[in-house]
């Protein structure tokens, strides 16, 4: 007898409906076909256990499973649920009308244990838009794919509750959520505070206009000047997830299997820090099954990359494309995954092999050159695509200890979000450009227009502290979002003079 059931492939961060079909007929042999991988194939002794242990038996005929579309790979376990499922329907054991009506996935222990799966809002997702009115998973997943409107999502422990669910037997507990009340629970819910950092208030400054405009920052400074503890709290100062956000953000951190069985969401902007000795394929993503790469489990949040000039010279070179696009694409010879990766990317690094190249108090003791070869270890394409250099000073003892109380993350993060709104006003007839950092040269020049004295102001920048050609648009990006800070609609040369003042690296001067 043919029975079919219905499991879901991810691909990516979205997924795919699978046709799987189970026929029994005369024989021994259990045939799966469809393109499987080891994890599929060895789906026969997982099932054979949990229906032994449920109650139900392997029929022993032969037994053909097919998983279709027959040309795409199918990987992993969650298919066991479908499979089992099928298997009974198809003997003759159990009568289950509903299976056209449901999606199926779950993997299976020997006892009949129902195990967590990766991908399930990208499968819950699916689902719903091929017209599914429910699905059956795993317990931990349940709450990750309830936020889905329109999907009945059922969460089981163990296949005897599947087994009665498809019978009509028993009806079970519909898991639910809403999202939108959860985010703003969730918003402020930190434990770092720009309020944590005494003094730097120019950094702290320089922090918020990237905040606000979207913009790539590199933090130069001496070991000990706080370049780490301030990196780490800007994603407390970025505006709140929006539902959309929240909903992509979290597809790619369930297909790389970083949901734990708590956290059915990302309710808050991911920060992620990984090591300098990290390769290629692990930061932007791939590998023989491809996978998301940190700078896309950085997505609608922030990169951190500290010491910068340790990394890797192609680690950092495979970067820059994806900086620009904000999408990386994984191409393998049967098919190619693209997975999204806008993110505020934030390094850090000492100005100099000993730290201490332009310290205040202490002296570098660096030989000649070593500046600027230490330096060239980050090649000019990718500075190019960091809009902000700032400069770090350890602060002094005073300032350390002064008893004045320091702003607070919730009272910049009003700033910034308010010039986000402007920002969205913008570019509302753009569907891909959401903030300052992401406009085109061409937009460049008919959204930050100047004025003739800014000009005067750009050509002296120019040609006496020797600024690059390549920071001219970069200051004008700036400049756009330090006028939104302050609700300006014009660019103001005061606007200009701080966003020439945070390009540090363009500085001739500054190797001297």
């Amino acid at each position: 007898m043919l029975i079919k059931t219905y499991g879901s492939a991810v691909y990516g961060i979205e997924a795919t409906t699978i046709t799987i079909e189970v026929n029994i007929s005369g024989g021994t042999k259990y045939y799966i076909v469809g393109l499987p991988d080891n994890a599929v194939k060895e789906s026969l002794q997982r099932i054979e256990s949990a229906l032994s242990t449920s109650g139900f038996r392997m029929p022993r005929q032969k037994i053909v499973v097919n998983l279709a579309p027959a040309d795409i790979r199918k990987e992993g376990s969650a298919y066991d649920l479908a499979i089992a499922i099928g298997i009974l329907a198809s003997s003759r054991q159990i009568e289950a009308p509903i299976l056209d009506e449901v999606l199926i996935l779950g993997e299976l222990s020997l006892d009949g244990g129902i195990l967590p799966v990766k991908g399930a809002l990208s499968i819950a997702m699916q689902a719903a838009r091929d017209g599914f009115k429910g699905i059956i998973l795993p317990l931990a997943n349940a709450r990750e794919a309830a936020a889905v409107e329109n999907l009945q999502v059922c969460g089981i422990q163990h296949i005897k509750e599947a087994i009665d669910f498809v019978q009509e037997k028993k009806q079970l507990s519909k898991a639910k959520m809403n999202l939108q009340e959860e985010l703003l629970d969730n918003i402020g819910d930190n434990d770092t505070d720009f309020a944590d950092v005494q003094g730097q208030e120019h950094i702290k400054r320089a922090l918020e206009i990237a905040a606000a405009g979207g913009h790539n920052v590199l933090l130069i400074g001496a070991p000990g000047s706080g370049k780490t503890m301030l990196a780490k709290r800007l994603p407390t100062i970025l505006p709140p997830l929006t539902l959309d956000e929240s909903l992509e953000t979290t597809k790619i951190h369930s297909v790389a299997g970083l949901l734990g069985a708590t956290q059915s969401r990302v309710m808050n902007r991911p920060f992620r820090a990984p090591h300098h000795t990290i390769s290629d394929v692990a930061l932007v993503g791939g590998g023989t099954n491809p996978k998301p790469g940190e700078i896309s489990l950085a997505h609608n949040g922030v990169l951190f990359l500290d010491e910068l000039p340790e990394f890797k010279r192609s680690v950092l070179e495979v970067m820059r494309q994806p900086l620009e696009s904000r999408q990386i694409t994984i191409s393998r010879a049967r098919f190619s995954v693209d997975y999204p990766a806008s993110f505020i990317l934030v390094a850090a690094m000492n100005p100099c092999p000993c730290g201490f190249h332009n310290h205040p108090q202490k002296d570098c003791v660096c030989n000649p050159g070593a500046v600027q070869k230490y330096l060239s270890k980050v090649s000019g394409p990718l500075l190019d695509r960091i809009d902000l250099h700032i400069e770090v000073t350890p602060i002094g003892f005073n300032e350390l200890t002064s008893p004045r109380p320091a702003e607070k993350s919730e009272a910049v993060r009003s700033r910034v979000i308010a010039a986000r709104e402007m920002q969205a006003q913008r570019f509302s007839s753009h569907n891909n450009i959401h903030c300052n950092a992401q406009m085109s040269p061409k937009q460049v020049r008919e959204i930050c227009r100047i004025d003739e004295s800014g000009r005067a102001l750009l050509k002296i920048a120019m040609e006496r502290l020797g600024l690059s050609a390549r920071a001219y648009d970069r200051i004008l990006r700036v400049s756009r979002t330090i006028a939104d800070t302050e609700r300006c609609a014009d660019i103001k040369t005061e606007h200009l003079a701080e966003a020439i003042h945070l390009r540090s690296l363009d500085r001739e001067s500054w190797l001297e």
